[in-house]
C-alpha cells in the first residue's frame, strides 16, 4: 500500500507533517468533531464547549473557562502514540522532517521530533497576562483559585493557545506556508482540513506527493494524490516501516 510512497523518497527529499487531534486519540486525547469528540459532549455548566473555548467567554467567565480547560482540555500522564513516534523516527532516519500541528498537547515534541511548529500553541506554556511571566505546565496547575493568578503581579495566568476570536502566529503561518511550499511529500494526518487559516495551508503545496490520512472525509480528498481512510497510528506504523524496508 504504501510502496508507490517509498518508489522515488531519497533522503534529500522534505517531508511535512501536518497533523491534526485524530493522530493524538489513540493517546486518549478525545478530538474535536467525530461523534464521541469534545464538541458531542453536549452543554458544560450551560455553555456549549465551542462557546468556552473563546477569548470572549475567557474574559468575561473566566471561573468556567478555567474550570472546563482543566477538566476537558489537560490530560494528565498522556504519553506519544505509535503515531508521534513513527514521525520522529522517519525524522531519526536522516530524513529532513517538519511537524506542523494544530495540536496543543505537545506529543510531537514528546516523541522526539525536532522541528515542530505548534500554530495553536501548547499547554505547556503559559503565560501571565500582566508581567507576561512565563509558566510551564506543572507550575500552571500549582496555581491557587479558580482563575490562576501570578504570584508575582496577581494578574490572570493563561495558557499560551489560540482561542476563537484570537489571530494565529503570523510568524508561525508564514514559517507554516513556507514549508508547506518547499516540501518534496506533505502528510495530511488526522486533521479534517476545515479549520481555517489552517486549513489553508496545504493549497501552497507543489511538491510531489500529498497524502491525506483521516478517517472521514476533507474538503482536499479529491485533489490529494492519495487517501487512506485508517488510524492514524497504523497508517504512519506502515508508512515507517515499508521506509526502514526501503533503506535498511
Amino acid at each position: 500500500m504504501y510502496e508507490e510512497i517509498c518508489e522515488n523518497l531519497t533522503r534529500e527529499a522534505r517531508l511535512v507533517f501536518f497533523t491534526g487531534a485524530g493522530i493524538s486519540t489513540e493517546s486518549g486525547i478525545r478530538d474535536f468533531r467525530s461523534t464521541d469528540g469534545l464538541y458531542s459532549q453536549g452543554l458544560y455548566d450551560g455553555f456549549l464547549p465551542e462557546e468556552i473555548l473563546s477569548a470572549d467567554f475567557l474574559r468575561h467567565r473566566p471561573e468556567i473557562f478555567f474550570r472546563f480547560y482543566k477538566e476537558r482540555i489537560l490530560h494528565k500522564n498522556i504519553m506519544p502514540n505509535r503515531g508521534h513516534s513513527a514521525i520522529a523516527s522517519i525524522e531519526s532516519m536522516g530524513f529532513q522532517t517538519t511537524v506542523i500541528t494544530q495540536n496543543i498537547d505537545g506529543l510531537h515534541s514528546a516523541a522526539g521530533s525536532s522541528d515542530v511548529n505548534e500554530l495553536h500553541g501548547s499547554v505547556h506554556r503559559n503565560y501571565c497576562t500582566g508581567c507576561k511571566r512565563t509558566f510551564g505546565l506543572e507550575d500552571f496547575t500549582e496555581l491557587k483559585g479558580e482563575v490562576p493568578v501570578c504570584d508575582v503581579c496577581g494578574s490572570m495566568v493563561r495558557p499560551d493557545i489560540v482561542l476563537y476570536g484570537e489571530n494565529l502566529d503570523e510568524r508561525k503561518l508564514s514559517k507554516a506556508r513556507k514549508d508547506i511550499e518547499e516540501a518534496d511529500y506533505l502528510f495530511a494526518v488526522g486533521s479534517s482540513l476545515t479549520v481555517y487559516p489552517a486549513a489553508g495551508l496545504p493549497r501552497f503545496f507543489n511538491g510531489r506527493l500529498f497524502h491525506i490520512i483521516n478517517l472521514g472525509e476533507t474538503p482536499y480528498d479529491r485533489i490529494a494524490d492519495m487517501k487512506h481512510e485508517q488510524k492514524t497510528g497504523t497508517a504512519l506504523f506502515c508508512l515507517l516501516t515499508e521506509i526502514e524496508n526501503v533503506y535498511k
